[in-house]
């Protein structure tokens, strides 16, 4: 195989994830990290697979051909680390983002996830998770805004919790129901935004709150 169909493999692990294992064994584990590291670590490789990665690997935990301990465990400190890394590149370019024509970043996606994070504020870190391109300039846009180092790492490790475990899981236990499986994106992000409305619904009545007392 060369590396051209390595990493086309790579892009569709979502349907070449038992090939993989099947030709490599145990050093699918480090792929599926450097995977989840990259996709959340480096805004070049916003493309890469996420919630359809962790959701097909938990459904081949389901069948005994990966360990569910094991997989949690790798993919969790890879989301961490990685969105640490890409939290750190955002500091080091700064603001200049916005002024200057850097041909590495996606311009549009960049605006989008600045949005989404004056919108939601630090929440962001956490809903971001589960929303792809979003995921990945999250930390950046973090990066970037200057929010504080411990504020990140706290919102940066919550989320990467819930989102490798609710998706690991759900995998598990229903990752070989074709119709769970071919729907995947649809239904994550109808999970969004059922926590982001609630959200909204107490910002406006807060800000009702306070039209309505002066």
């Amino acid at each position: 195989m060369d590396l051209m169909q390595f990493f086309d493999m790579i892009l569709h692990v979502d349907k070449t994830l038992g090939t993989l294992l099947a030709q490599y064994g145990t050093y699918v584990y480090i792929v599926l990290f450097l995977i989840v590291f990259c996709e959340t670590g480096l805004v070049l490789l916003f493309f890469f697979p996420g919630d359809t990665l962790l959701f097909i690997a938990g459904a081949f935990c389901a069948t005994g051909q990966m360990s569910y301990p094991l997989l949690m465990a790798l993919l969790i400190i890879a989301a961490i680390t990685g969105n640490t890394l890409n939290y750190y590149i955002g500091q080091a370019v700064g603001h200049r983002v916005f002024t200057h024509n850097y041909r590495w970043i996606n311009k549009d996606a960049l605006q989008k996830t600045h949005d989404f994070f004056e919108k939601h504020g630090g929440k962001t870190i956490i809903l971001a998770r589960f929303v792809p391109v979003v995921r990945t300039f999250a930390p950046f846009v973090a990066g970037v805004s200057e929010m504080t180092h411990a504020r990140f790492q706290m919102y940066n490790v919550s989320g990467a919790v819930l989102w490798v475990a609710s998706l690991v899981t759900a995998g598990l236990f229903f990752g070989n129901i074709p119709i769970v499986r071919d729907h995947l994106t649809e239904i994550v992000l109808v999970g969004v935004s059922a926590a982001i409305v609630p959200l909204a619904i107490g910002g406006l009545y807060k800000f009702g709150r306070r039209v309505m007392s002066r």
